[in-house]
């Protein structure tokens, strides 16, 4: 007969030998993996500021943005002063950017144009600001849900077009200064969408006298805007609902000149999006410009 009592520690053993080298192999995989952490760090530690800034700009050109801006702020650490520092800050920004950590790339820029207002890529820091105006409110529900940017917040994109303004006036002859102006007609036309939505909402709600003064402040601010021919369409049904004949008619004919085939002049503008779709939280937003 056998016993058993004997046999029960030598396997209580053998599971706390092998639950102790499954330990160590766990402290030496971390032990591992914080070497090649600060391997990472004292590989740039003392070395010339031109090995620092090829090995950061490398990250950078890989699409390795958080390693090149770590690379590029010990380089700034090590070297606070000169044209690589200068660089490398620029390239902080970017990199930030591109990681859509906007906050930080604003913050960077700005330190960036109070130290250096007069430096050669001023010019560039002030387009890179713009971008990043334009893009800080993309979030993941924007992207996700399809929500229409006219319709949010518009405080970031109008600083977006105030960025691009700058490089336009002061440096018209910057590389940046084209696609700054044609960037910056992209916002506007956001802005007049932007006021024909308010308008819409007005006009559907029946409340016509504030739904004509958005279009009008539409057709008065943002002349030349994609959304044009829905303005003065909007400024007819406006002046329709409130009776006033003389003015509707003039705003079709208006219409009818710039815009012969708009869906209003046959009886099918706006479109408004039913009320079953608002019940349906997987629909995205729809405005009644949708199908333009």
């Amino acid at each position: 007969m056998s016993d058993r009592s004997n046999t029960r520690p030598a396997r209580a053993g053998a599971v706390l030998r092998a639950g102790a080298a499954l330990s160590l192999l766990v402290a030496l995989g971390g032990c591992a993996q914080f070497g090649k952490m600060f391997k990472d760090e004292d590989a740039d530690e003392g070395q010339p500021v031109e090995a620092i800034y090829e090995r950061a700009h490398r990250s950078l050109e890989n699409g390795n943005w958080s390693g090149a801006e770590q690379s590029y702020k010990r380089l700034v650490a090590q070297y606070p002063y000169g044209s690589y520092t200068e660089q490398a800050l620029i390239e902080t920004a970017y990199a930030q950017y591109k990681a859509g950590k906007h906050d930080e790339a604003i913050s960077s820029i700005d330190r960036f144009i109070r130290t250096y207002p007069t430096h050669k890529n001023i010019a560039y820091l002030y387009y890179l600001r713009g971008l990043t105006n334009s893009s800080r409110d993309a979030v993941f529900l924007q992207k996700v849900w399809r929500l229409d940017a006219s319709r949010r917040d518009l405080a970031t994109p109008m600083q977006a077009h105030n960025d691009f303004q700058i490089v336009v006036d002061r440096y018209p002859n910057s590389r940046y200064a084209a696609d700054a102006r044609e960037r910056m007609g992209q916002l506007r036309d956001m802005f007049a969408r932007h006021e024909l939505e308010t308008a819409l909402y007005y006009l559907r709600r029946d409340a016509y006298v504030a739904a004509a003064e958005r279009a009008r402040y539409l057709l008065d601010t943002y002349p030349q805007s994609s959304h044009q021919a829905d303005a003065i369409a909007t400024l007819a049904a406006a002046y329709t609902g409130l009776g006033n004949e003389a003015l509707a008619t003039s705003a079709r004919n208006q219409l009818q000149q710039a815009a012969p085939n708009h869906p209003y002049l046959a009886g099918n503008w706006p479109d408004y999006p039913n009320n079953l779709r608002k019940l349906n939280p997987f629909a995205g937003e729809k405005s009644a410009l949708d199908n333009d």
